[in-house]
Formats: C-alpha cells, structure tokens, sequence
C-alpha cells in the first residue's frame, strides 16, 4: 500500500469519526455542556501525553511551554479551540447540529479569507468569487430567519482564527494540541471539582457530576478523550502524505456527515433558508475546490520543470 493510499485512508477515518461525532455527544445530552468540555480536556490531555511519552517527545512538550512567545500563542490556540468545542457540544445539545455542520462547511473559505486579510495571500478569480457567495449564504440565511446564524459563525471563526494562530507555532500538531489542553487542563480540573463538590451548575443552571454515579455516561465522559484525539492523530498522519488540495477535498465529508445526522437521525427542521444557504455555500465550496486544484496542478508542473519534488508529496 503507498503512502499516498495510507494518507486518504486516515484522512477519511478521521473525518467519518469527526462528522459521526454528532451521534457520541448527543448520548451525553444530560450532561452540561461544560462538564462535557472539561472532561474532553482532561482525558485528551492523558492521551496526547501518553502518545508523546511512548514517542519521547515530552522534552519537546517543556521546551515550547518554556518559550515565552511559544506559551502565549499555545494559550490563545487553546482558548479558540475549547470555544470551538464547546459552542459544538451545545449545538447538539440545544438542536441546532444543522448549524454546525454549516459552520465547518463554511470553514475554508473563512481560512481563505483571513489569509487574505491577516497574511496578505492572493486570491484568485474563483477563490474571491467562492468568498463572496459564503456571504451572500450567510446574509441569506440571517435575512431569512431575522436573526445571524451565530453557531455556525462562531464555529467556523474561531476554527479559522485557531488555524491562523497555529501558523505561527514551528510545532508538530500533536505536541501543539498537548499544549493547549494542558493549559486548559487547570481550568477543567476546578470546574470538574465544582460540579462534582460544589454544587455548580455553570450558566444552563443545570446541576453537574455525572462522573461516577452512572458507569454508561462515566464511561462516554472518559471516551471523549479517545473521541478527540484519534482524529487529530489521523489527521496529522494524512496531512504529511497528501497533497492539500486533497486533504481539503476529503475534509467535506465531516460537515456532509453532520449534515445527514441532523436531518436524518435527529430529524431537526431543514427551512427553505437553510436549503438556499447550504446550495449557495455548496457551490463556493466547488469553485474553491476547482481553483485549488488548478493550484496544486501549477505547483506540481512547476516542481517537474526545475527537478525538484514537490513538498504535497513528502
């Protein structure tokens, strides 16, 4: 099997348990979405500790955390990150999965449009035409119901924000990830006391610590790690042994899951706004995808004139 193989295979793994993900937390609907949160922080912490421990990474892990700079960028990065799940894990909860899903579809032309503004990338004819049909969607949508689609905004913002941030970071994805959580880990472990031996019920008023009681939701709460982190992991994998053109292609098939999951098993309602909306943002979504292979074409042609292989390919 080549490695060109072994990459799409992971890039899909990771994207199936990304977009069936919706079906994990929504057995976890009983439980306060910040609880939930915390409890993703924690074991995915142990997780991605125990990974770089068998890899003898962990030194790396102190180096970046001792690096002022590398400590502040790592803090923000983890900051958007746990919004992101966390505005995720509500969505289910609160019936709004369909949102979501549009959230992540609208995610890459968000990251090509904070390129252009925040790192002064060019963007080509299909490109700025993708951007400008995703706000037309959005402004639709808001017309439509009289009120912004905040969710998938927020989701598709802060993932786009994350990515820029981590732009900055000369880190591998796993020991980056590692670091967020962990600064984020003193947060979940005193909101996880609190629940538990406070009393807290955060700002749903609904009152916490599912930990222990119940073996079925104890059990979900600790596999919320493994949820997170098996993804990553496989993500990280399929981006060294693909080219992005085709990582972002593949990646379409975890808002498409979500999307099918809200309509078909959750059976939220679908509005003709939301229908006009996700045409409008499928078809930016194919012109991106045109203009990104057409660049992957050019990068390729170039790398074969001047005898150089192609990084994608590495």
């Amino acid at each position: 099997m080549s490695e060109t193989v072994k990459g799409v295979l992971a890039m899909v793994a990771a994207c199936i348990v990304w977009g069936l993900s919706p079906l994990f937390y929504k057995l976890l609907a009983e439980v306060p979405p910040l609880e939930v949160l915390s409890h993703r922080t924690l074991w995915s912490f142990l997780i991605f500790g125990m990974v770089l421990l068998v890899q003898g990474r962990l030194g790396m892990l102190r180096a970046a955390l001792g690096n002022w700079r590398h400590l502040v960028v790592i803090a923000l990065a983890g900051a958007l990150i746990s919004l992101n799940w966390f505005v995720f894990i509500l969505s289910i909860q609160i019936g709004h999965t369909v949102e979501a899903s549009l959230g992540y579809y609208v995610f890459p032309l968000v990251a090509v449009a904070l390129g252009f503004l925040a790192l002064g990338e060019r963007l080509d004819r299909l490109k700025s035409l993708a951007v400008m049909i995703a706000l037309l969607a959005v402004v639709v949508l808001t017309l439509g119901l009289g009120a912004a689609p905040w969710i998938a905004l927020i989701l598709s913002g802060s993932f786009g924000l994350y990515g820029l941030i981590k732009k900055s970071l000369d880190l591998g994805p796993v020991v980056s990830v590692t670091g967020e959580v962990l600064v984020l880990l003193p947060l979940a472990l005193v909101w996880l006391w609190g629940v538990n031996f406070a009393g807290w019920t955060g700002f749903v008023g609904r009152p916490g610590g599912f930990f222990g009681p119940s073996s079925g939701v104890t059990a979900l709460l600790m596999l919320s790690g493994l949820m997170t982190a098996t993804p990553l992991i496989l993500f990280s994998y399929a981006t060294k042994r693909l080219a992005l053109a085709t990582v972002g292609l593949i990646q379409y098939i975890n808002p498409t899951l979500q999307f099918l999951v809200a309509t078909l098993v959750f059976q939220e309602v679908l509005t003709i706004w939301h229908a006009i909306t996700f045409m409008l943002i499928w078809i930016a979504l194919a012109l991106y995808s045109i203009a990104g292979l057409r660049q992957e074409r050019s990068l390729r042609r170039a790398s074969v004139s001047s005898g150089t292989p192609s990084t994608t390919d590495m």
